[in-house]
Order: C-alpha cells, then structure tokens, then sequence
C-alpha cells in the first residue's frame, strides 16, 4: 500500500492532473469514479488506484478488471488517495486510460452523419455535458477548434459521464477550412445564431447535417460562422437573449433526434 504523497507514482498522479502537456505527451487521462471505471473500455485501462477503504469493499470487481487488463491495482491509504483527487467527495477509485486518436476523416464518416462543430468552447462542463447530450441525441461525431478546452481536462471528463469513451471526437487547426470540407461531403452546416432569420425547429435535419455551437460569451467568429449554410436560433420569451452554450447544444440536437425518430 502507498502511505506516503511523496511517492513517486502519485507525484505522477499529481502532475497528470493538472498539466495537459504531460497527459498529451503520454497519451493518457486519468478517470475518476465507480461508473467510469465500471465503463472504461477494454484495452484503453491502464492503470488503476484504490482507496483502502473503497479495495476492502470491491476488492472482487477492482482485481477481476485489473485481470481483465493484464495489470495490477495499486492500493492507496485514504489520505493518500484525497490528495491525488479531484474531486471533495472521492468515490475511492481512479484510473489511467489511454487516449482516443481520431481523424476528422473517422469522426465524419458514415452515412447520415451528425456532427456537433465547436468553436473555441472554454468550459470544461459545458464541453463535458455537450459530449453527454450528444451521445444521448445520437450525434455521430464532434469536431473542435484548437482552441477549445482540452477533452481530457478532469471536469470535462466528470461531466461526460462516461460519454467520451463513446462519442467520436477530435481537434482541428482550421476549422473554416474544415467545415468548408464538410459541405464538399454534402454535409448541410447550420450555425446556431443571434442573426438567424430560421427558428431551430423549423429546419430540417433528417439529411446529413452539422451544428456550429460558438464560444459561451462571444458566440461564433465570424471566419467560421460565415461557412455555414444556414443560421438558425432558438426563439426566447421574457428577457432572455440566448440559452447556454451546453444547453443550445442539446436543444438542437435532440431536435435533430426527434426529427430523425420520425422520418
């Protein structure tokens, strides 16, 4: 059992915490929490950390996943485990999982895509519930400018609930270019709009389709919304100007969902 936060793998702990520089350089992210240790994927587990307390409980299901992995658990005193943490309340389990490596190519491909296109989101719980929302929606793939959060950060992978290691997702250096790409597919792009003359539900989403989500205070740049082939908005009531990104997000796609339902 590791007593001491002087130790060398849960200084490494520590550290894949809060630099994304060295979780990238690695590959790897770290997980927190029954479900997403339950969930992680075969093949992607690692490695895995236990609180004493929470081994003596589910000493069964932490060796037969770590057996599953060809890899053994660590144990961790509860003091010890806090510390490497990031959470108030730990659960007793964390874990190192390798990270998925997607083309825009593979986020993008099949038939009738769906694809969510974020522009410079800052939140890591905004992008953590767009993922959630999305794979609930049924969307295909989501694709990211440079500058959005990292995926990998601990709140965004909190807030997916387990979703990231399901929904196809990468990052791109030029996301005019790359949506200009996705209309070369046949891919109809709508940019959720302040500016938009189409009310959300009157659009029609049953053929291949992509939503421009923008960044939570300033919206869409212009350089990507200029791309899309249609703006639309979500009408408001009262004094309301617009929803939060997270939420216009999973207003439209689960819009698109229900249209689909129906065809």
């Amino acid at each position: 059992m590791i007593t001491s936060t002087a130790n060398v793998k849960v200084k490494r702990l520590v550290n894949l915490k809060k630099k994304k520089k060295l979780r990238d350089s690695e590959k790897i992210f770290l997980v927190e929490g029954i479900r997403m240790f339950r969930e992680a994927p075969h093949g992607g587990l690692l490695e895995i950390y236990a609180a004493q307390s929470f081994f003596e409980k589910e000493k069964e299901l932490v060796e037969r996943r770590a057996a599953d992995a060809g890899i053994r658990a660590e144990i961790l005193s509860d003091p010890v485990f806090s510390h490497v943490s990031d959470t108030k309340t730990p659960q007793g389990i964390l874990c190192v999982v390798r990270q998925r490596q997607m083309t825009p190519r593979e986020v993008c491909g099949g038939e009738d895509p769906l694809l969510l296109v974020l522009d410079n989101i800052q939140d890591p719980g905004n992008l953590g519930t767009m993922i959630r929302a999305a794979e609930g929606a049924g969307i295909t793939g989501i694709i990211m400018s440079g500058c959005c959060v990292d995926v990998y950060n601990p709140k965004t992978i909190r807030s997916t609930m387990g979703s990231v290691y399901r929904v196809p997702f990468t990052y791109v250096d030029d996301l005019p270019e790359t949506v200009r790409e996705l209309k070369a597919e046949g891919i109809c792009v709508y940019a959720a709009h302040l500016e938009g003359s189409c009310a959300y539900d009157k659009a029609d989403y049953r053929g291949k389709s992509a939503f421009l989500i923008g960044n939570e205070g300033n919206g869409l740049r212009e350089e990507v919304a200029g791309c899309a082939d249609r703006y639309i908005r979500i009408p408001m009531c009262g004094q309301v100007e617009s929803l939060n990104a997270a939420v216009a997000a999973s207003v439209l796609m689960f819009e698109a969902a229900r249209q689909r339902r129906a065809d």
